[in-house]
């Protein structure tokens, strides 16, 4: 179920006398799309428990990039590393393990995590969040630097793992 959100964002008239900025109606949804180098403002916990895909970039940058998450009960982000990325990914909704180590095969840590529960991943950590509960664990990432290109939906795991081995 969506529930009500909205965003503010500048509007192209310079002559606006609110220092051109627009106040959308709240019963409106929050537009999930990259919005790019765009200044944005925005209620990030409701977009991401809005959010219905494995991942979808909500705004790239030069040096950072926010995507949203739905990870489906059971299932999990999968094992990865970013040898030049550090990432924050903060749950919204949900609970989920954490496990964390040095190489793919040595997961040295491993954490519980839940809705509030902000995860932190030095860039060549191998990391993994599993969804443990009985609803989709919602979160929101940031990478810094990007990680993906700009634009990235990805309606499924099966889709994102497909994107990645193509680049």
């Amino acid at each position: 179920m969506y529930r009500k959100a909205f965003c503010q964002y500048p509007l192209e008239d310079p002559g606006n006398p609110l220092n051109s900025l627009r106040y959308p109606y709240r019963d409106q949804y929050i537009k999930i799309m990259d919005y790019g180098l765009r200044p944005l403002v925005i209620d990030i916990e409701q977009a991401a428990e809005q959010n219905q895909t494995f991942r979808t970039a909500l705004w790239t940058g030069k040096h950072f990039q926010v995507t949203l998450m739905s990870i489906n009960v059971g299932e999990d982000i999968g094992l990865e590393a970013h040898p030049t990325t550090d990432q924050f990914i903060r749950i919204e909704e949900g609970q989920g393990l954490v496990q964390m180590g040095d190489s793919r095969d040595h997961l040295s840590f491993q954490a519980m995590a839940r809705e509030g529960y902000a995860v932190i991943i030095p860039a060549g950590k191998w990391h993994n969040i599993t969804n443990t509960g009985n609803k989709p664990l919602k979160v929101y990432v940031i990478y810094a630097p990007p990680e993906h290109p700009y634009g990235t939906v990805h309606e499924t795991k099966a889709a994102a793992l497909a994107a990645e081995e193509h680049s």
